[in-house]
């Protein structure tokens, strides 16, 4: 019971730092370049990131092992993992747009954009590939989620900074904003070694 915990809390951390999947595996890098200008767009961003990836391996785990493995239709589960990804990225869509219509506009396309992010369907693949069972899917997903977060709000704190900055006109918008993730990415392997998935 002990080493079960231990074991989940090491995936849990490892998706956080280590195995960060923004900076580490380079998965959701499009909202993670467009929504990180102003930090509490890049919250709302990482909320709903959260909640979705979060969700949606709730869904998937039990969809990929109960269903598609014993029917052995385990090609499906791209569509399946989409299929449920988009129902929940309809489902933060509506809530958003009824309880904070600022932070819906600050978003904009790229809420339901979430879809077809790649960081959340890349977890959700990630954790049938290692084989992991439901509560460490559950543990993963969260950290993942977390660690997510952790990264667009770091990125853009840093680029708020950099608004009163002298950048060289080429370096400028993606440009900086690329050089500063290769930088957290190096920052975030520093963390490499302490625990490993």
């Amino acid at each position: 019971m002990e080493l079960d915990f231990l074991n989940l809390f090491i995936i849990f951390f490892a998706s956080i730092f280590t195995q960060n999947v923004v900076l580490t595996y380079f998965l959701g890098i499009c909202p993670f370049v467009a929504v990180s200008k102003e930090i509490p767009t890049a919250f709302g961003m990482g909320m709903a990131v959260i909640f979705v990836m979060f969700m949606t391996m709730g869904l998937n785990w039990p969809l990929y092992h109960l269903v598609l493995v014993p029917l052995h239709v385990e090609y499906l589960s791209f569509l399946v993992f989409i299929m449920v990804i988009a129902t929940f990225v309809q489902i933060v869509e509506i809530f958003i747009d009824r309880y904070s219509p600022i932070l819906y506009v600050s978003l904009g396309v790229f809420l339901p954009l979430i879809t077809v992010n790649c960081a959340i369907l890349g977890v959700s693949l990630l954790s049938v590939l290692r084989n992991y069972n439901y509560l460490q899917s559950l543990a993963f997903a969260l950290g993942s989620g977390i660690g997510w977060t952790l990264a667009i709000i770091a990125m853009a704190g840093i680029r708020q900074k950099l608004q009163f900055s002298a950048i060289p006109k080429g370096l400028q918008g993606p440009g900086i904003t690329m050089i500063i993730a290769g930088i957290m990415a190096m920052a975030f392997m520093g963390f490499a070694g302490i625990i490993n998935l």
